[in-house]
C-alpha cells in the first residue's frame, strides 16, 4: 500500500541483492528481541553498514545494531528501559533523545523518533528541510503531564509501568546478554 505521496513501506527486493544503502535505519519494538538473534538480518546490517553514510536506530532497534556490533565504542540512546543493555553490547549508553556520534544516529523511545527523524533529515537535506517538516507536522511539543522520564515520573510510576512491562523486558535482556556472548562481549 502507498502513502498519499507515493511512498512505499515494503520489501522490494532480498537482502542479498539488497544494494549499498545510504541510510540504515533499525526501527524498535518487540520484534527486535527476535531480530537479535536471527543472523541472517545481523548479518545484512553488518554489511549494509560497512559502507552506509548513516546507520541509525531508533528505541530498542539500537540493541538489534548493537546485537551486529555496530554501536561497540559509540555512544548510542535506546528506550529508558533498555538503554542499560546497550553497555553489555560494547556501546556507552547515553540518556539522550537523540544521540549522534560519528556516522552513528541513535533515537530513544516513540516521541523521540520525531526528534531522532528530524535529526536525520537534518544531516541528509540541511536544518531548513528539517525545520520545514518540523513545521509542516505541526511538531511543538507541549505534553499534558511533565512525566516523560523516569527521572520525571516518579519513583511508583517506573515501578508501575517496569512491572507492566516486565516479561518483554527479560526476554529483551536474555536476547541481549545472548548477542553480548556470540560477539565474545563479557556478559555481567
Amino acid at each position: 500500500m502507498a502513502t498519499g505521496k507515493g511512498w512505499r513501506i515494503e520489501p522490494t527486493t532480498r537482502f542479498a541483492e539488497c544494494p549499498p544503502l545510504d541510510v540504515l535505519c533499525v526501527p524498535g519494538g518487540s520484534g527486535q528481541i527476535a531480530l537479535m538473534e536471527d543472523e541472517e538480518v545481523l548479518a545484512f546490517l553488518r554489511r549494509q553498514a560497512a559502507t552506509a553514510r548513516y546507520v541509525t536506530a531508533v528505541c530498542t532497534g539500537s540493541l538489534v545494531l548493537g546485537a551486529a556490533g555496530l554501536l561497540r565504542g559509540y555512544r548510542a540512546a535506546s528506550h529508558w528501559m533498555s538503554r542499560d543493555q546497550l553497555a553489555l553490547l560494547g556501546a556507552t549508553p547515553v540518556d539522550e533523545r537523540v544521540v549522534i556520534d560519528r556516522n552513528r544516529i541513535t533515537g530513544g523511545g516513540v516521541t523521540a523518533g520525531i526528534d531522532f527523524a528530524l535529526t536525520v533529515v537534518a544531516a541528509l537535506c540541511g536544518e531548513e528541510a528539517a525545520k520545514r517538516i518540523q513545521l509542516a507536522l505541526e511538531y511543538d511539543p507541549q505534553p499534558p503531564f511533565d512525566c516523560g522520564s523516569p527521572e520525571k515520573a516518579g519513583p511508583a510510576r517506573v515501578a508501575a509501568v517496569t512491572a507492566a512491562a516486565h516479561e518483554r523486558q527479560e526476554k529483551r535482556i536474555a536476547a541481549t546478554r545472548r548477542a553480548a556472548a556470540a560477539l565474545g562481549l563479557p556478559v555481567g
